[in-house]
């Protein structure tokens, strides 16, 4: 046992009294020791049942022969931290949540470790550290919330956001907007549509580190605490077997939760933490497969905010592994892939037909034949841009528009709700990226609120942050190179025209090159924006949205 180098022999007699001070046995100390790392807190309603969650783990394990230890990382709420500063320090957490679990499970030795994350920037930061730690893992997460309900129409947090901006048009009284805050999140959970959490956590069961129902299981739902207890229990089979992340996350498994991706349309922060966590696992993937994916992939389900259904209707339909199962029916799932269940996604997936065509569409009638995400290239983003397609509305999916720029989200959102943005704009949103914002700032604020003004067939947004899996709309991130490392979208004036080319994607500023060199010659690196703290070393040590803003080697 790994363990044993904190526990066995004359030498380790302090270190065996240091345990009996928590309360172990010898009989508990003579078991593997079983890290359980909880990101619970009072602050994300992902989060707060997360309690319950553990308890069941560690009933789990106990169960099978293991001594449970549970220790916590942070987490933050993207929908709390949105619009503000906060939302600076989102995606420098995940960072942060990797090195916390890599210094807690190397300085006390665990065998094994089960992890339970919820919301978004945990679920990557807790991959990412299982894959670099390569020690046996499972994951399970706290599941999705519940969709409200208001006027008989289910709702959720995008509602709300959107509704700012029907308000602010007069689109929408405040006795109604008041009525979606108080109704649109009703429970505990990730936010009810297919949002970054949800994504996150459905992308963890398809590349086999979850057991089957991880990504879709309600969080109030019984069942979940089952599972929760199965994971326990799972992952003293995979220590005996030694079945590592390394045997589990190889590059087929990522193909799968690729193709997955785009076959459910997740959200586009899904492409930032799939490259971050490939490199932690030591697969080379890059923007271009997303795309070569995309191509023969077809988009079987719409997800709030590109439908109407959410993830409690994928779950009633049979959730990840009947999505997998009508994918197998095109050969586009490698079912060879190992998961924690033991056994590989073939054997997980027989008997789990889809069980609502109405919400798993059949691979013989898709939505379209392509996937939900699209990769955009052009003289705008020599790197790549990222949009959410499958919530894009097909007059926008071409448009050509003059720019209307923003050095930041602040400024974007004082002219959109001013009804200073006009039908057909581009509206630019720069020094936002992982380095230049520093840490790439969410847009959902500035997105719903164009959606909310009804301005979503007539006008699109691009920056070098990000969205939230909340966003609809022609809303295009991750621009790259940054403007704040000097890209194109920092040489943007306003007025330029700027042509959007979804189906072949392209991205494109369509000014001349001599101006843009002219324009090059002129522009200076600007002031950082944080000058202090952890956010100013994360601002030195990222790279580009291109490499998953994954920190230099």
């Amino acid at each position: 046992m790994k363990s044993d180098m904190a526990k066995e022999g004359l030498q380790k007699a302090p270190h065996r009294s240091l345990f009996k001070a928590l309360g172990l046995t010898d009989e508990e100390l003579s078991r593997p020791l079983i890290g359980v790392v909880n990101s619970k807190n009072d602050i994300v309603p992902g989060h707060i049942n997360l309690d319950k969650i553990a308890e069941a783990v560690k009933t789990g394990i106990s169960m099978a022969g293991g001594t449970p230890l549970e220790f916590h990382t942070i987490g933050v709420c993207d929908g709390i931290a949105m619009n503000h500063t906060g939302m600076k320090y989102s995606l420098g957490s995940r960072e942060l949540i990797a090195d916390s679990v890599e210094i807690m499970a190397v300085a006390h030795a665990f065998d094994a470790l089960v992890f339970i994350p919820n919301c978004d920037k945990i679920v990557p930061g807790m991959l990412m550290a299982a894959a670099r730690l390569n020690l046996p893992a499972i994951f399970v997460s706290g599941g999705p919330m519940l969709a409200g309900t208001v006027a008989g129409r289910k709702v959720s947090v995008t509602q709300v956001f959107e509704g700012v901006g029907a308000a602010a048009a007069g689109r929408m009284g405040m006795e109604e907007l008041r009525e979606l805050e108080e109704r649109a999140c009703p429970t505990c959970g990730s936010c009810a549509g297919m949002f970054t959490a949800n994504s996150m956590n459905c992308l963890t069961e398809a590349l086999g580190m979850g057991l089957p129902g991880n990504g879709t299981i309600p969080a109030v739902y019984s069942e979940r605490i089952r599972l929760a207890k199965q994971a326990g229990m799972k992952i003293m089979e995979l220590w005996k077997r030694d079945i590592k992340p390394s045997d589990i996350m190889t590059a087929a498994a990522f193909r799968n939760a690729i193709c997955m991706d785009m076959a459910i349309g997740c959200s586009t922060n899904s492409v930032l933490h799939l490259m971050a966590i490939a490199s932690e696992a030591g697969v080379d993937i890059d923007l271009n497969l997303f795309n070569q994916i995309s191509e023969i992939t077809p988009h079987l389900c719409k997800l709030s905010p590109a439908g109407d259904h959410h993830v409690e209707d994928l779950y009633q339909a049979g959730g990840i592994q009947a999505l997998f199962n009508e994918l197998s029916k095109k050969s586009l799932i490698n079912l060879d892939c190992l998961t924690v269940t033991g056994q590989t996604v073939g054997e997980n997936i027989a008997g789990r037909p889809v069980l609502d065509y109405s919400v798993i569409r059949s691979i013989e009638n898709p939505y379209s034949t392509s996937g939900g995400l699209a990769i955009l290239f052009g003289n705008l983003a020599p790197e790549g841009a990222v949009v959410k397609k499958s919530a894009v509305c097909e007059e926008m999916m071409r448009h050509e528009g003059p720019a209307r720029v923003f050095n930041s989200e602040e400024e974007a959102v004082e002219s959109i709700l001013n009804k200073q943005i006009m039908p057909g704009d581009v509206i630019v949103i720069r020094y936002e990226g992982p380095s230049g914002g520093p840490g790439m700032r969410e847009m959902l604020t500035p997105t719903s609120a164009v959606a909310g003004m009804g301005l979503d067939k007539e006008v699109a947004l691009i920056t070098d942050g990000r969205f939230s899996g909340a966003t609809r709309g022609a809303s295009i991130g991750h621009v790259s190179p940054e403007a704040g490392l000097g890209g194109p979208i920092a040489l943007i004036e306003e007025g330029d025209l700027i042509r959007i080319d979804i189906p072949n994607c392209k991205l494109e500023l369509l000014v001349e090159e001599r101006v843009l060199a002219e324009r090059r010659e002129r522009w200076q690196v600007p002031e950082p924006k944080i000058k202090t703290g952890y956010m100013k070393r994360y601002a030195e040590m990222v790279q580009s949205a291109s490499t998953g803003a994954i920190f230099k080697k």
